[in-house]
């Protein structure tokens, strides 16, 4: 059974009201993901040690040849300073993102805190990695140096506490650069997140328009179609049984195209010509019609219904003020790589132009929810007893959201 215009539309309201959601919680959550930025500090981590590891090398290897020894820490002790930090590294780094900087008076002295927290624990790191490498290599005089310098208050407040400040320094430096790095990656993720929310909310909120657009000419439609054999049953009652028959087939193909967004150029016009072919059992003695056959039209796509309230209008107005015959001619052809569709009927000469009514409207913006300003579509006297309504759309072989014609055909 066919689906309602207001069934059709509200899973489009519902997407939009699911896709809001999102967005509203993801301004009150934790950034999340944070697998991305495990990597990313890990390779900024491996740059770190690397640096740290060459530099120490070169400036000592610049001492060494001025006869200076053992100011810089050995390679294999510094390799183990980073993989003892690098734990507390990715901890810290967590909790700073969780913490995040609002309000600022509140998150200021935890990130500080996280950090202190890191950089204090980096030179006694170092000292355990000069301990481990020395029992491998089994230096048992730089062992008694340790004990010597670390068991004297004053040789430790002399030697050690301006190396420890010149070690937390350098490693607040390398914090702060490593969670600039990951801030700036996790505000990048958020960004990117929130342009999928936006698009997907816009592709929702289309959605939901164009359907509100198919319910305006359901029952428009409709509408017209009953006046018309309202007026036969009284002067032909089989005439008019037979134009039921007729409605009701025409219903069905009415709510088989409101539910798809593009229908095949062939489709809309065998559509057209069923309406237009129950107008003219009401007024066969004025009303000629004019429509192109199914097999001479390109394999072309459209939006659905987008003729139909051209043609009502067509009847609607073509008749309206005389009692002369009207032509209705429709007419579509390519152009290049675009797809004319054309709407002609004669009027009442003379006769003033009427304001735009919603059939017109709802064609109009239908056009430019679907293709903004790569179609246009216009309407008016072409002459004195001539009406011409005339869309430009690209071409579309393929209709977007629809089947392809091939499948289409075959099944």
């Amino acid at each position: 059974m066919s689906a309602t215009p207001v069934e059709r539309v509200t899973p489009a309201i519902d997407t939009l009201g699911r896709a809001s959601a999102p967005a509203a919680e993801g301004a009150r959550a934790a950034p999340a993901g944070f697998r991305p930025l495990l990597g990313l500090l890990t390779a900024f981590w491996l740059y770190v040690a690397l640096s740290n590891v060459m530099y120490a090398n070169s400036m000592q290897a610049s001492l060494s040849v001025q006869n200076i020894h053992n100011v810089f820490a050995p390679w294999d002790a510094r390799i183990i300073q980073h993989l003892l930090l690098y734990p507390l590294f990715i901890l810290s780094m967590r909790g700073a993102l969780r913490t995040g900087w609002q309000p600022l008076w509140r998150a200021l002295p935890l990130q500080l805190l996280c950090a202190l927290g890191f950089a204090v624990l980096a030179s006694p790191a170092l000292v355990f990695g000069e301990y481990l490498t020395g029992m491998a290599h089994g230096d048992s005089m730089m062992h008694d140096s340790m004990h010597k310098e670390w068991g004297s208050w004053s040789a430790f407040v002399t030697h050690e506490v301006p190396i420890w400040l010149a070690s937390i320094t350098g490693f607040l430096v390398t914090y702060g650069f490593g969670l600039a790095l990951v801030t700036g990656f996790a505000f990048y993720q958020r960004l990117r997140d929130s342009q999928l929310r936006t698009a997907a909310l816009e592709r929702a909120l289309t959605q939901a328009h164009l359907a509100a657009l198919r319910m305006q000419l359901s029952p428009h439609t409709l509408f017209n179609l009953l006046h018309t054999i309202r007026g036969q049953i009284t002067w032909d009652p089989p005439a008019a049984q037979a134009m039921v028959v007729q409605l009701g087939d025409l219903l069905r193909r009415l709510l088989s195209a409101g539910e798809r967004d593009f229908s095949r150029l062939a489709d809309e016009l065998q559509f057209v010509t069923a309406y237009l072919e129950l107008q003219q059992k009401r007024f066969a003695d004025r009303l000629t019609i004019h429509v192109p056959l199914r097999e001479h039209m390109a394999r072309a796509w459209v939006p659905s219904l987008i003729l139909q309230p051209l043609v009502e209008n067509a009847v609607l107005h073509g008749l309206a003020g005389h009692e002369g015959p009207v032509s209705v001619r429709v007419e579509a052809y390519v152009s290049g790589e675009r797809l004319v569709l054309r709407v002609l009927n004669t009027i009442a000469p003379g006769r003033a132009a009427g304001l735009p009514g919603i059939g017109l409207a709802n064609v109009r913006e239908r056009l430019e929810v679907q293709f903004g300003t790569a179609a246009s579509f216009s309407a008016g006297s072409a002459d004195d007893n001539l009406w011409l309504a005339e869309i430009h759309m690209p071409l579309l072989r393929d209709g977007p959201g629809a089947p392809r014609p091939e499948s289409s055909a075959r099944s």
